[in-house]
Protein backbone atom coordinates (compact mmCIF):
# COMPACT_ATOMS: atom_id res chain seq x y z
CA UNK A 1 0.00 0.00 0.00
CA UNK A 2 1.00 3.33 -0.54
CA UNK A 3 2.16 6.61 1.76
CA UNK A 4 -0.65 9.45 1.13
CA UNK A 5 -0.45 12.88 2.80
CA UNK A 6 -3.51 14.94 2.98
CA UNK A 7 -2.98 19.02 2.98
CA UNK A 8 -5.64 20.19 4.92
CA UNK A 9 -7.94 18.93 7.52
CA UNK A 10 -11.03 20.36 6.48
CA UNK A 11 -14.32 18.05 6.05
CA UNK A 12 -13.03 16.60 2.51
CA UNK A 13 -9.35 16.27 3.76
CA UNK A 14 -10.47 14.50 6.62
CA UNK A 15 -13.12 12.24 4.75
CA UNK A 16 -10.13 11.36 1.97
CA UNK A 17 -8.07 10.46 4.65
CA UNK A 18 -10.02 8.14 6.54
CA UNK A 19 -11.32 6.20 3.11
CA UNK A 20 -7.40 5.85 2.18
CA UNK A 21 -6.98 4.72 5.86
CA UNK A 22 -9.91 1.49 4.86
CA UNK A 23 -8.15 1.05 1.72
CA UNK A 24 -4.94 0.29 3.58
CA UNK A 25 -2.72 3.26 2.59
CA UNK A 26 -0.08 4.38 5.66
CA UNK A 27 -1.98 8.36 5.79
CA UNK A 28 -0.48 11.83 7.67
CA UNK A 29 -3.11 14.65 7.11
CA UNK A 30 -1.21 17.84 7.73
CA UNK A 31 -3.03 20.92 8.77
CA UNK A 32 -1.79 24.31 9.29
CA UNK A 33 -3.91 25.34 11.96
CA UNK A 34 -4.48 24.35 15.49
CA UNK A 35 -7.95 22.93 15.48
CA UNK A 36 -9.14 20.02 12.72
CA UNK A 37 -12.29 20.87 10.72
CA UNK A 38 -11.52 23.92 8.20
CA UNK A 39 -15.00 25.44 8.12
CA UNK A 40 -16.57 23.05 10.30
CA UNK A 41 -14.45 24.17 12.97
CA UNK A 42 -15.99 25.23 16.52
CA UNK A 43 -14.99 27.82 19.08
CA UNK A 44 -15.61 28.15 22.58
CA UNK A 45 -18.89 30.53 22.78
CA UNK A 46 -19.41 31.30 26.26
CA UNK A 47 -19.35 27.40 27.73
CA UNK A 48 -21.17 26.77 24.35
CA UNK A 49 -19.51 24.51 21.38
CA UNK A 50 -20.06 26.61 18.05
CA UNK A 51 -19.36 26.38 14.79
CA UNK A 52 -17.81 29.80 13.76
CA UNK A 53 -19.36 29.55 9.92
CA UNK A 54 -23.03 28.19 10.30
CA UNK A 55 -24.03 25.02 9.20
CA UNK A 56 -27.01 23.24 8.72
CA UNK A 57 -27.77 19.66 7.38
CA UNK A 58 -30.87 18.86 4.48
CA UNK A 59 -32.68 15.92 3.50
CA UNK A 60 -30.77 15.34 0.20
CA UNK A 61 -27.15 15.18 1.91
CA UNK A 62 -27.07 11.32 1.73
CA UNK A 63 -22.79 11.39 1.63
CA UNK A 64 -23.25 12.65 5.19
CA UNK A 65 -25.56 9.81 6.41
CA UNK A 66 -23.50 7.38 4.60
CA UNK A 67 -20.53 8.28 6.48
CA UNK A 68 -22.35 8.87 9.78
CA UNK A 69 -23.44 5.39 9.76
CA UNK A 70 -20.32 4.16 8.96
CA UNK A 71 -18.73 6.03 12.46
CA UNK A 72 -21.26 4.58 14.52
CA UNK A 73 -23.40 8.39 14.79
CA UNK A 74 -26.47 8.38 13.06
CA UNK A 75 -28.13 9.09 16.41
CA UNK A 76 -26.70 12.53 16.22
CA UNK A 77 -28.46 13.21 13.74
CA UNK A 78 -31.58 15.37 14.84
CA UNK A 79 -34.10 16.87 12.62
CA UNK A 80 -36.47 19.73 13.27
CA UNK A 81 -39.36 21.43 11.69
CA UNK A 82 -37.94 24.76 10.66
CA UNK A 83 -39.34 27.95 8.86
CA UNK A 84 -38.02 31.08 6.66
CA UNK A 85 -38.91 34.60 6.91
CA UNK A 86 -38.11 37.11 4.45
CA UNK A 87 -37.95 41.14 5.73
CA UNK A 88 -39.29 43.55 3.18
CA UNK A 89 -40.12 47.49 3.25
CA UNK A 90 -39.91 46.99 7.05
CA UNK A 91 -41.82 44.15 7.76
CA UNK A 92 -41.30 40.34 8.71
CA UNK A 93 -42.96 37.98 6.27
CA UNK A 94 -43.03 34.47 6.60
CA UNK A 95 -41.54 33.17 3.81
CA UNK A 96 -41.01 29.95 1.65
CA UNK A 97 -44.19 27.74 1.16
CA UNK A 98 -47.27 28.56 -1.18
CA UNK A 99 -49.31 30.31 1.37
CA UNK A 100 -46.93 32.41 2.54
CA UNK A 101 -46.35 33.67 -1.12
CA UNK A 102 -50.14 34.01 -1.92
CA UNK A 103 -50.10 36.40 1.57
CA UNK A 104 -47.34 38.03 0.51
CA UNK A 105 -48.72 42.48 -0.57
CA UNK A 106 -45.34 43.45 -2.36
CA UNK A 107 -46.37 41.39 -5.54
CA UNK A 108 -49.08 40.89 -8.17
CA UNK A 109 -50.68 37.69 -8.83
CA UNK A 110 -49.31 37.03 -11.98
CA UNK A 111 -45.94 37.70 -10.34
CA UNK A 112 -47.06 35.33 -7.89
CA UNK A 113 -47.97 32.41 -10.43
CA UNK A 114 -44.58 33.24 -12.06
CA UNK A 115 -42.40 33.11 -9.22
CA UNK A 116 -44.59 29.53 -7.82
CA UNK A 117 -44.06 27.64 -10.98
CA UNK A 118 -40.03 28.79 -11.09
CA UNK A 119 -39.81 27.51 -7.46
CA UNK A 120 -41.52 23.95 -8.16
CA UNK A 121 -39.52 23.45 -11.58
CA UNK A 122 -36.45 24.40 -9.73
CA UNK A 123 -37.16 21.87 -6.96
CA UNK A 124 -38.10 18.85 -9.74
CA UNK A 125 -34.88 19.52 -11.78
CA UNK A 126 -32.34 17.25 -11.99
CA UNK A 127 -30.53 18.63 -14.95
CA UNK A 128 -28.61 21.78 -14.93
CA UNK A 129 -26.55 21.28 -18.53
CA UNK A 130 -28.48 23.97 -19.91
CA UNK A 131 -28.46 26.49 -17.59
CA UNK A 132 -24.78 26.39 -17.02
CA UNK A 133 -23.92 28.82 -19.18
CA UNK A 134 -26.45 31.13 -18.05
CA UNK A 135 -26.30 34.27 -15.54
CA UNK A 136 -28.77 34.03 -12.58
CA UNK A 137 -29.79 37.49 -13.41
CA UNK A 138 -31.08 36.93 -16.69
CA UNK A 139 -32.83 33.72 -16.08
CA UNK A 140 -34.36 34.94 -12.89
CA UNK A 141 -35.31 37.51 -14.56
CA UNK A 142 -36.75 35.05 -17.90
CA UNK A 143 -38.39 33.25 -15.70
CA UNK A 144 -39.45 35.86 -12.94
CA UNK A 145 -39.64 38.98 -14.46
CA UNK A 146 -38.19 42.35 -13.24
CA UNK A 147 -40.54 43.13 -10.35
CA UNK A 148 -39.86 39.55 -8.48
CA UNK A 149 -36.12 40.41 -9.11
CA UNK A 150 -35.57 43.41 -7.75
CA UNK A 151 -37.90 42.06 -4.34
CA UNK A 152 -36.58 39.02 -3.90
CA UNK A 153 -33.03 38.47 -5.55
CA UNK A 154 -31.37 41.69 -6.23
CA UNK A 155 -30.03 42.72 -2.50
CA UNK A 156 -29.24 39.18 -2.20
CA UNK A 157 -27.00 38.72 -4.90
CA UNK A 158 -25.43 42.29 -4.39
CA UNK A 159 -24.70 41.83 -1.26
CA UNK A 160 -23.25 38.80 -1.49
CA UNK A 161 -21.23 39.09 -4.73
CA UNK A 162 -21.24 42.93 -5.25
CA UNK A 163 -19.30 43.07 -8.71
CA UNK A 164 -19.97 40.24 -9.87
CA UNK A 165 -23.42 40.04 -8.83
CA UNK A 166 -24.42 39.97 -12.18
CA UNK A 167 -22.64 37.34 -13.82
CA UNK A 168 -23.20 34.34 -10.89
CA UNK A 169 -23.79 31.11 -13.23
CA UNK A 170 -27.57 30.09 -13.13
CA UNK A 171 -27.05 26.52 -11.94
CA UNK A 172 -24.97 27.60 -8.64
CA UNK A 173 -28.21 29.81 -7.39
CA UNK A 174 -30.39 26.65 -8.91
CA UNK A 175 -29.16 23.89 -6.81
CA UNK A 176 -29.18 26.33 -3.93
CA UNK A 177 -33.04 26.45 -4.40
CA UNK A 178 -33.47 22.03 -5.03
CA UNK A 179 -31.59 21.86 -1.97
CA UNK A 180 -33.53 23.67 0.92
CA UNK A 181 -36.50 22.52 -1.24
CA UNK A 182 -36.06 19.56 -1.15
CA UNK A 183 -35.96 19.11 2.68
CA UNK A 184 -39.26 18.95 2.79
CA UNK A 185 -41.63 17.12 5.16
CA UNK A 186 -44.34 18.44 2.99
CA UNK A 187 -44.88 20.97 0.40
CA UNK A 188 -46.05 23.63 3.45
CA UNK A 189 -43.03 22.32 5.77
CA UNK A 190 -39.57 22.97 5.68
CA UNK A 191 -37.46 20.44 7.66
CA UNK A 192 -34.03 20.49 8.20
CA UNK A 193 -30.99 19.08 10.47
CA UNK A 194 -28.37 18.88 12.67
CA UNK A 195 -25.56 17.24 14.10
CA UNK A 196 -26.24 16.43 18.15
CA UNK A 197 -23.22 18.25 19.35
CA UNK A 198 -22.27 20.18 16.16
CA UNK A 199 -20.20 19.54 13.08
CA UNK A 200 -16.88 19.29 15.20
CA UNK A 201 -18.69 15.93 16.47
CA UNK A 202 -18.62 14.63 12.89
CA UNK A 203 -14.93 16.05 12.71
CA UNK A 204 -13.94 14.17 15.61
CA UNK A 205 -15.36 11.20 14.98
CA UNK A 206 -13.34 11.22 11.82
CA UNK A 207 -9.81 12.38 13.52
CA UNK A 208 -10.67 9.68 16.26
CA UNK A 209 -10.92 7.05 13.24
CA UNK A 210 -7.91 8.08 11.35
CA UNK A 211 -5.97 7.67 14.59
CA UNK A 212 -7.66 3.89 15.07
CA UNK A 213 -5.85 3.16 11.98
CA UNK A 214 -2.68 3.81 12.54
CA UNK A 215 -2.38 7.02 10.72
CA UNK A 216 -2.51 10.50 12.22
CA UNK A 217 -3.87 14.34 11.66
CA UNK A 218 -0.77 16.83 12.31
CA UNK A 219 -1.87 19.97 13.15
CA UNK A 220 0.04 23.49 13.46
CA UNK A 221 1.55 21.82 10.68
CA UNK A 222 1.40 24.08 7.23
CA UNK A 223 2.64 22.92 3.71
CA UNK A 224 5.69 24.88 2.88
CA UNK A 225 5.52 23.11 -0.43
CA UNK A 226 4.39 19.89 -2.57
CA UNK A 227 7.80 18.01 -3.72
CA UNK A 228 8.03 16.56 -7.05
CA UNK A 229 10.75 14.89 -9.13
CA UNK A 230 10.82 13.80 -12.86
CA UNK A 231 7.28 14.34 -12.77
CA UNK A 232 5.87 12.73 -9.71
CA UNK A 233 5.44 13.73 -6.84
CA UNK A 234 7.15 12.72 -3.45
CA UNK A 235 6.47 14.66 -0.47
CA UNK A 236 4.91 17.87 1.66
CA UNK A 237 7.38 20.02 3.51
CA UNK A 238 6.55 21.67 6.86
CA UNK A 239 8.85 24.03 9.02
CA UNK A 240 9.12 20.85 11.24
CA UNK A 241 9.98 18.09 8.45
CA UNK A 242 9.51 16.79 5.27
CA UNK A 243 6.85 14.07 4.91
CA UNK A 244 7.61 11.61 2.09
CA UNK A 245 4.66 10.48 0.21
CA UNK A 246 3.64 8.54 -3.26
CA UNK A 247 0.76 10.55 -3.60
CA UNK A 248 -0.43 13.36 -2.54
CA UNK A 249 -4.38 15.45 -2.13
CA UNK A 250 -3.98 18.80 -1.32
CA UNK A 251 -8.09 19.88 -0.31
CA UNK A 252 -6.78 23.36 0.72
CA UNK A 253 -8.09 26.55 -1.20
CA UNK A 254 -7.24 27.54 -4.61
CA UNK A 255 -5.71 30.30 -4.13
CA UNK A 256 -3.15 28.82 -2.29
CA UNK A 257 -1.66 25.93 -4.92
CA UNK A 258 0.06 27.74 -7.59
CA UNK A 259 2.72 28.91 -4.76
CA UNK A 260 2.74 25.02 -2.86
CA UNK A 261 3.27 23.79 -5.92
CA UNK A 262 5.76 25.57 -7.42
CA UNK A 263 6.61 22.71 -10.26
CA UNK A 264 2.96 22.92 -11.59
CA UNK A 265 3.09 24.22 -15.66
CA UNK A 266 2.58 27.43 -15.39
CA UNK A 267 -0.70 27.10 -17.95
CA UNK A 268 -2.19 24.92 -14.88
CA UNK A 269 -1.00 27.52 -12.33
CA UNK A 270 -2.91 30.14 -14.46
CA UNK A 271 -5.95 28.13 -13.69
CA UNK A 272 -5.96 28.06 -10.20
CA UNK A 273 -5.13 31.65 -10.24
CA UNK A 274 -8.16 32.61 -12.57
CA UNK A 275 -10.52 31.30 -9.89
CA UNK A 276 -11.58 34.27 -7.73
CA UNK A 277 -13.24 33.82 -3.73
CA UNK A 278 -15.43 35.78 -1.90
CA UNK A 279 -14.59 36.37 2.16
CA UNK A 280 -16.42 35.47 4.59
CA UNK A 281 -17.57 37.27 7.84
CA UNK A 282 -19.95 35.96 10.60
CA UNK A 283 -21.27 38.32 13.73
CA UNK A 284 -22.04 35.62 15.90
CA UNK A 285 -24.33 36.40 18.70
CA UNK A 286 -25.68 35.34 22.11
CA UNK A 287 -29.12 37.01 23.16
CA UNK A 288 -31.18 36.68 25.88
CA UNK A 289 -34.28 37.28 23.84
CA UNK A 290 -35.43 35.68 19.98
CA UNK A 291 -35.06 37.73 17.16
CA UNK A 292 -37.56 35.88 14.76
CA UNK A 293 -39.59 32.62 15.13
CA UNK A 294 -37.75 31.62 11.73
CA UNK A 295 -34.14 29.75 11.57
CA UNK A 296 -33.69 31.49 8.44
CA UNK A 297 -34.59 35.60 7.52
CA UNK A 298 -33.84 36.91 4.06
CA UNK A 299 -33.23 40.70 4.00
CA UNK A 300 -34.34 42.33 1.19
CA UNK A 301 -33.78 46.19 1.77
CA UNK A 302 -32.35 48.76 -0.33
CA UNK A 303 -29.98 50.37 2.50
CA UNK A 304 -29.01 47.16 4.25
CA UNK A 305 -25.82 45.63 3.05
CA UNK A 306 -26.72 42.07 4.93
CA UNK A 307 -28.15 39.64 3.00
CA UNK A 308 -30.02 37.32 5.78
CA UNK A 309 -29.89 36.49 9.43
CA UNK A 310 -29.58 33.20 10.41
CA UNK A 311 -31.10 32.24 14.12
CA UNK A 312 -29.43 29.35 15.03
CA UNK A 313 -30.80 28.11 18.02
CA UNK A 314 -34.44 27.83 16.21
CA UNK A 315 -32.73 24.56 14.90
CA UNK A 316 -30.52 23.49 17.64
CA UNK A 317 -31.18 23.98 21.33
CA UNK A 318 -29.35 26.13 23.51
CA UNK A 319 -31.58 26.51 26.22
CA UNK A 320 -32.48 30.10 27.28
CA UNK A 321 -29.88 31.43 24.89
CA UNK A 322 -30.71 32.64 21.27
CA UNK A 323 -27.68 32.27 18.93
CA UNK A 324 -27.47 34.04 15.39
CA UNK A 325 -25.62 34.83 12.72
CA UNK A 326 -25.31 37.48 11.06
CA UNK A 327 -23.46 36.89 7.91
CA UNK A 328 -21.30 39.11 5.48
CA UNK A 329 -19.34 38.05 2.13
CA UNK A 330 -17.54 40.06 0.09
CA UNK A 331 -14.67 40.22 -1.93
CA UNK A 332 -11.62 40.64 0.24
CA UNK A 333 -10.79 44.16 -1.50
CA UNK A 334 -14.04 45.53 -0.50
CA UNK A 335 -13.10 47.83 2.63
CA UNK A 336 -15.69 46.25 4.51
CA UNK A 337 -13.73 43.19 5.27
CA UNK A 338 -11.46 44.97 6.74
CA UNK A 339 -13.39 47.03 8.86
CA UNK A 340 -12.93 46.99 12.96
CA UNK A 341 -15.13 43.98 14.64
CA UNK A 342 -16.90 46.66 16.37
CA UNK A 343 -17.86 47.89 12.99
CA UNK A 344 -19.72 45.11 11.98
CA UNK A 345 -21.23 44.54 15.42
CA UNK A 346 -22.81 47.88 14.85
CA UNK A 347 -24.06 47.50 11.54
CA UNK A 348 -25.18 43.68 12.20
CA UNK A 349 -27.34 45.07 15.33
CA UNK A 350 -29.15 47.73 13.86
CA UNK A 351 -30.39 45.09 11.46
CA UNK A 352 -31.22 43.12 14.00
CA UNK A 353 -33.07 45.55 15.59
CA UNK A 354 -34.77 46.63 12.39
CA UNK A 355 -36.53 42.73 12.16
CA UNK A 356 -37.31 43.24 15.93
CA UNK A 357 -37.75 46.39 17.30
CA UNK A 358 -38.07 45.42 21.09
CA UNK A 359 -33.85 44.20 21.14
CA UNK A 360 -32.04 46.42 23.05
CA UNK A 361 -28.32 46.07 23.61
CA UNK A 362 -29.48 44.31 27.70
CA UNK A 363 -30.24 41.29 25.18
CA UNK A 364 -26.62 40.83 24.63
CA UNK A 365 -24.73 38.45 26.32
CA UNK A 366 -21.36 37.60 24.17
CA UNK A 367 -20.84 38.21 20.40
CA UNK A 368 -17.88 36.62 18.20
CA UNK A 369 -16.54 38.15 15.05
CA UNK A 370 -15.20 35.12 12.77
CA UNK A 371 -13.54 35.78 9.29
CA UNK A 372 -12.48 33.67 6.36
CA UNK A 373 -10.20 34.99 3.50
CA UNK A 374 -11.39 32.28 0.90
CA UNK A 375 -15.28 31.33 2.13
CA UNK A 376 -17.06 31.29 -1.41
CA UNK A 377 -15.41 30.51 -4.73
CA UNK A 378 -17.42 33.00 -7.27
CA UNK A 379 -18.86 30.93 -10.16
CA UNK A 380 -19.67 32.36 -13.47
CA UNK A 381 -21.83 31.21 -16.29
CA UNK A 382 -19.50 28.53 -17.88
CA UNK A 383 -17.85 27.64 -15.15
CA UNK A 384 -17.46 23.48 -15.09
CA UNK A 385 -15.11 24.45 -18.04
CA UNK A 386 -12.84 26.65 -15.70
CA UNK A 387 -12.09 24.24 -13.14
CA UNK A 388 -8.92 22.06 -13.56
CA UNK A 389 -9.29 18.53 -13.31
CA UNK A 390 -8.79 17.10 -10.39
CA UNK A 391 -5.72 14.90 -11.23
CA UNK A 392 -2.56 17.09 -12.26
CA UNK A 393 -0.11 16.60 -14.88
CA UNK A 394 1.99 15.23 -11.65
CA UNK A 395 1.82 11.88 -10.94
CA UNK A 396 0.50 11.44 -7.75
CA UNK A 397 -1.21 14.62 -7.05
CA UNK A 398 -4.54 15.61 -6.88
CA UNK A 399 -5.85 19.11 -6.16
CA UNK A 400 -9.39 20.07 -5.08
CA UNK A 401 -11.35 22.02 -2.90
CA UNK A 402 -14.81 23.83 -2.51
CA UNK A 403 -15.07 25.15 -6.34
CA UNK A 404 -14.98 21.39 -7.36
CA UNK A 405 -18.89 20.79 -5.93
CA UNK A 406 -19.74 22.80 -8.57
CA UNK A 407 -22.52 23.71 -9.25
CA UNK A 408 -23.54 22.34 -5.47
CA UNK A 409 -22.50 25.13 -2.67
CA UNK A 410 -19.80 23.90 -0.40
CA UNK A 411 -21.16 21.95 2.52
CA UNK A 412 -20.22 18.79 4.98
CA UNK A 413 -22.37 16.63 2.31
CA UNK A 414 -20.02 17.74 -0.27
CA UNK A 415 -17.23 18.00 1.16
CA UNK A 416 -16.93 14.14 2.37
CA UNK A 417 -18.44 12.72 -1.32
CA UNK A 418 -15.62 14.71 -3.15
CA UNK A 419 -13.02 13.00 -0.14
CA UNK A 420 -13.90 9.50 -0.40
CA UNK A 421 -13.85 9.99 -4.27
CA UNK A 422 -10.30 11.28 -3.91
CA UNK A 423 -9.22 8.50 -1.59
CA UNK A 424 -10.69 6.13 -4.30
CA UNK A 425 -8.60 7.57 -6.79
CA UNK A 426 -5.53 6.29 -4.99
CA UNK A 427 -3.64 4.05 -6.85
CA UNK A 428 -6.45 4.12 -10.04
CA UNK A 429 -4.44 7.74 -11.41
CA UNK A 430 -2.59 7.27 -14.16
CA UNK A 431 1.21 6.80 -13.79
Amino acid sequence: MAKLVVVGAGAMGLAAAYHAGKAGHDVVVVEASDTPGGMAAHFDFGGVSLERFYHFVCKTDYPTFELMAELGMSDRLQWVDTTMGLFNEGKLHRWGDPIALLRFPELSLLDKFRYGIFAAICVRRNQWAAIESKSAKTWLLRWCGQKVYDRLWRSLLDYKFYEYADGISAAWIWTRIRRIGRSRSSIMQERLGYIDGGSMALVDSLVQAIERQGNRVQLNSPTVKITTENGRVTGVDTPASHLDADFVISTVPTPYVSAMIPDLPAEWKARYESIANIGVICVIYKLRQSVSPHFWVNISEKDVEIPGVIEFSNLRDFGKDHILYVPYYMPISHEKFTWPDQSLVDESFRCLQMVNSKLTRDDVIDIKVARLRHGQPICEPGFAAKIPPIQTPIRGLQVADTCYYYPEDRGIAESVRLGRALAESIGVVHE
